[in-house]
């Protein structure tokens, strides 16, 4: 017999396995005996009130065992022989659209700009110890794309995209946690992304598909508006009639080929702001209302939105027990974004606090076109690393007294390893960003008192929170409107915002362009 329960349970209890069997026991009227075996559907914490409460939804076998029927297994099939897709950038959008086109068929070549990610890895230490940018491989560019070494975050609302399910199957399929599968807001961890993304990509070569790395797209060769193949900077000619370009927001190379190709794009709205990193333990006392979470509680997390002067001011990439990391793809330029890994143990709590980017903020970059929005944000990372210190030293201030407009006078500890300069952010960064941010955190306190403390310090910018640039696509075949055979898709066309909803629109590209192809 199945039973599908939902229970409500005491934190200490979802740890331990005999206690929760007691519980789900005691729920059905049953012996503890009677149950073969149990699997938590879905996850949520109730922390409205001082008692913190687990909910449960739980599938429970009674006298027999599950039916292996129901195990998620895709099916990859030899493609060795078959047709080739071209697939750019190896981010989450890339991925799953190699691994679906795998599925329906095709033969994927992916051409990743970056180096494998245990390679990638000491240029990430270099990074963080030398300040040296390498503008090929860094917490952007490499095998994985800038999901890599993140959070890990697998929480998407958009449901209209795909089927979140089966993202979360198949990360699962490859080496992810089984809590991903019911945490109401789940995530791998940087720790264990690497490993799970060797997996993906040898599925893809087990397969037939490629994967070159150290391969920069350098050009389309394109024939009465029709793909014929790519250039690339190893200096081959690859034949091709179709191409998913899944390049991430930050390739902005991509960005500027196409222009000069005079292939259309369109400049988009996006977001810019600071990163904001609190002591764990605060947000842990605001959110569950306690001076310690205890050992069965996670790390404390946030979600906050606000209107400030007519424009959105929302926190963005929230890392509890996480740490602030150096993102710039150049050395010109000074990018902060944040990460944290499967445990979320660091005594730190980060966030992105972004501010709404709109056409009339650019306005003098319109000499640029559609290229305008792309220019204000290089502007403002090029203006942070000169307010900053030596290298990848981030400009930084305590939180209060940005607010104020206060130069701070000292900064607390930080998780962000290459260093902090105290840096007045309230006088150099726009005042359409500023001043939004100085009301945004104080409207924030209300809704989380404390939340605006000196405590807390910001560093800037957090400026690659999406695309400023989106590269258009017919709303059906996802087909660009004026190149056939080029299927624009994930965060750097414009479509996407996070890992999952990336990976769903790079499997629907991936089922687009066999479509049209049949």
């Amino acid at each position: 017999m199945i039973k599908d329960i939902q229970l409500t349970v005491l934190p200490q209890k979802v740890q331990d396995e005999t206690l929760l069997r007691q519980e789900i026991a005691r729920k059905l009227d049953v012996h503890t005996n009677d149950i073969t075996t149990f699997r938590i559907r879905k996850k949520s914490i109730d922390a409205r009130q001082r008692d913190i409460k687990i909910n449960l939804w739980v599938t429970v076998y009674l006298g027999e065992q599950p039916s292996k029927d129901t195990e998620f297994r895709p099916d990859y099939k030899n493609v060795a022989s078959k047709a080739p897709v071209i697939v750019v950038g190896s981010g989450p959008a890339g991925l799953f659209a190699a691994l679906r086109l795998i599925e329906l068929g095709r033969k994927p070549i992916v051409l990743e700009r970056g180096k494998d990610v245990s390679s990638r890895k000491r240029d990430i230490a270099l990074l963080n110890r030398e300040h040296l940018v390498n503008p090929e491989s860094n917490y952007c560019f490499g095998e994985g794309g800038a999901g890599t070494f993140s959070d890990g975050k697998l929480y998407s609302r958009s449901n209209k995209r795909g089927n979140i399910d089966r993202i979360l199957q198949i990360f699962h399929f490859h080496g992810a946690q089984d809590e991903i599968l019911y945490e109401s807001h789940p995530h791998i961890g940087t720790d264990k992304l690497p490993e799970i993304i060797k997996n993906m990509r040898q599925t893809i070569i087990d397969c037939g598909g490629e994967m070159h790395f150290n391969t920069r797209l350098t050009d389309l060769i394109v024939q009465d508006d029709t793909i014929k193949g790519v250039l690339t900077s190893a200096g081959s000619a690859i034949a091709c009639d179709t191409v998913i370009l899944a390049t991430g927001h930050s390739a902005r190379d991509v960005y500027e080929l196409l222009h000069e190709k005079k292939i259309h794009l369109e400049s988009k709205p996006f977001a810019m702001g600071v990163r904001v990193e609190h002591p764990q333990e605060l947000i842990d006392s605001i959110q569950y209302h306690t001076k310690s979470r205890g050992n069965y509680l996670p790390a404390a997390s946030y979600s906050l939105v606000a209107q400030a002067d007519g424009r959105g001011v929302y926190s963005f990439c929230m890392c509890p027990g996480g740490y602030i990391v150096p993102s710039a793809t150049s050395p010109d330029e000074m990018v902060v974004n944040g990460m944290s890994s499967s445990r979320r143990h660091t005594p730190f709590a980060n966030s992105g606090i972004v501010v709404e980017i709109r056409p009339e903020d650019f306005v003098h970059y319109t000499q640029h076109g559609s290229l305008a929005g792309l220019r204000y944000q290089q502007n403002l990372e090029q203006l942070a690393l000169r307010n900053g210190g030596p290298g990848q030293t981030a400009p930084a201030q305590r939180l209060t007294d940005f607010v104020k407009g206060k130069l701070s006078a000292t900064l607390p500890t930080s998780s962000y390893i290459p260093g902090l300069m105290s840096s007045p952010l309230h006088a150099w960064l726009p005042d359409n960003i500023s001043k939004r941010l100085q009301l945004g955190f104080t409207l924030f306190d209300k809704k989380m008192h404390g939340f605006l403390t000196n405590e807390a310090y910001i560093a800037g910018v957090e400026s690659r929170t999406s695309s400023p640039v989106r590269i258009p696509r017919e709303t059906e075949s996802l087909e660009h409107p004026q190149i056939k055979g080029l299927y624009p898709c994930g965060e750097g066309a414009g479509y996407a915002g996070g890992i999952v909803s990336s990976a769903m629109d790079g499997e629907n590209a991936a089922i687009a362009c066999t479509k049209t192809n049949i």
